[in-house]
C-alpha cells in the first residue's frame, strides 16, 4: 500500500499539470488591451504616412501595373473593415463595395478619412471582445482560426501594405515617417 502511495501521487501530479497545460494552452497569449495599444499605434503611425504623402502623391504608381499609393492605402482600409467584420460579428459598412474603385476617396481628404475609419472601426471590433473571447473560433473562409490569430493576421495585413507604400514615399523624394514598434 505504501509503494503505490506515491505512484498514485505521481499520476495525480502529472495529470494535474497536464490538464494546467492544456487550459494555458487555450488561453489567448496576448490582451485586449495590448491589441488595443496596438491598434492605436497603427494606426497613428499610418495617419503620418498619409500626412508625409502630397494630394498629387495620392495617384502615384511606382510602375502602371501596381496599386497607385491610394489605392494601397483603401486596400489595407477595406481589409480592416472585413477583418474587424470577421473578429466582431458587426456588419461590415462596406460590404459590397470595392473601396479601390471608388474614385471619390482618393482625395488626400476622403482617402484620410477613410483609413482613419477603418481604424476606429477595428479598434471598436478589438475593444468590444473578452480576453477570453480572443481564443474563440471564427471563421474566414474555408478556414477556422481563433480570434487571436484573426487578429494577427489583420495586423499583419496592414503592416505589410503600409510598408509597401514606403517606396512609394521614398521614391517621390520625402522622407517617410520613423518606424513605431512601441
Amino acid at each position: 500500500m505504501i509503494k503505490k502511495l506515491p505512484l498514485r501521487f505521481m499520476l495525480a501530479v502529472v495529470s494535474l499539470l497536464w490538464a494546467f497545460s492544456a487550459v494555458e494552452a487555450a488561453a489567448p497569449m496576448t490582451t485586449i488591451t495590448q491589441l488595443t495599444a496596438d491598434w492605436q499605434r497603427a494606426k497613428e503611425y499610418t495617419k503620418e504616412y498619409l500626412d508625409v504623402m502630397s494630394e498629387e502623391g495620392m495617384s502615384y504608381k511606382p510602375t502602371p501595373e501596381i496599386r497607385s499609393f491610394a489605392d494601397q492605402m483603401l486596400h489595407l482600409a477595406a481589409a480592416n473593415y472585413n477583418f474587424g467584420a470577421m473578429v466582431s460579428g458587426k456588419a461590415n459598412p462596406f460590404q459590397g463595395k470595392k473601396l479601390e474603385e471608388m474614385n471619390e476617396l482618393k482625395t488626400k481628404a476622403a482617402l484620410t478619412k477613410t483609413v482613419m475609419d477603418s481604424y476606429d472601426f477595428m479598434l471598436d471590433a478589438v475593444k468590444g471582445l473578452s480576453d477570453a473571447q480572443l481564443a474563440e473560433s471564427v471563421k474566414m473562409g474555408q478556414r477556422e482560426m481563433t480570434r487571436e490569430v484573426l487578429l494577427a493576421k489583420a495586423f499583419e495585413h496592414q503592416t505589410h501594405h503600409r510598408g509597401q507604400c514606403t517606396i512609394y514615399i521614398r521614391m517621390k523624394g520625402i522622407k517617410p515617417p520613423n518606424e513605431k514598434l512601441f
